[in-house]
């Protein structure tokens, strides 16, 4: 667990040092993040998507529900290759969204599950520990529970991966980065897929951390 916890605090120091990095090279052909989604998602023939602005850093999301494209004022209003990067991979998600890719779907699906477990995944799990010595049930349903946050965590990284690969792909095609760009832009989108890599992996040994007591109070 301390390993995990070392990874996931040095992935994100790296992903927010390479954006800082990156932020700082010009974009050669002068488009901002906003102009940059606006014109994958028209080149997509995606019309119905909304391109918007949201406070924070590092807060770039898609938004399924309301279909729309929301990028942080450094992303949206930023003409440099970590905001062309993140612009596009926030498009990639649109895109998987219109062609029905099948993982989106599938962790669509998950979320009103997650919504409604995370509400009492932890008291459960807490209770589950301290009356693991006069019943498994809680614990068990506690597992059960976090389960579920574990396979939305992995069902997470062929979506990630795949967003960035369409966004890459679609900014290299158009010209919106040349050769030099496209590397950084690579890289960017690569660390931000560890952060997705390191979480799930965190996720899966919690859960085994959990099932072992769970195994464990049911031998003795």
């Amino acid at each position: 667990m301390i390993l995990i916890f070392g990874a996931s605090a040095f992935v994100s120091w790296r992903l927010r040092s390479k954006f800082n990095e990156y932020s700082q090279i010009g974009l050669s052909n002068g488009m901002s993040g906003a102009e940059v989604a606006q014109q994958m998602l028209s080149q997509n023939g995606i019309h119905d998507v909304r391109v918007l602005s949201v406070e924070g850093m590092l807060t770039d999301h898609y938004n399924p529900e309301e279909k729309t494209v929301n990028l942080s004022a450094d992303v949206y209003y930023g003409r440099s290759v970590a905001a062309a990067a993140v612009a596009a991979h926030e498009c990639g998600h649109a895109v998987q969204h219109e062609v029905a890719y099948a993982p989106l779907k599938l962790r669509s699906t998950l979320v009103p599950m997650l919504t409604v477990s995370s509400r009492y995944m932890q008291w459960v799990l807490l209770g589950g520990i301290l009356l693991l010595n006069t019943t498994p049930i809680p614990l068990a349903i506690g597992v059960a529970l976090f389960s579920l946050t574990t396979l939305f965590s992995f069902v997470t990284l062929p979506v990630e991966f795949d967003a960035s690969k369409r966004a890459l792909a679609w900014i290299q095609t158009n010209g919106v980065v040349n050769e030099r760009e496209y590397g950084f832009a690579k890289d960017a989108l690569w660390w931000a897929a560890m952060t997705y890599v390191v979480a799930a992996l965190g996720s899966l040994a919690t859960l085994l951390y959990y099932a072992s007591l769970l195994l464990g109070g049911r031998r003795d």
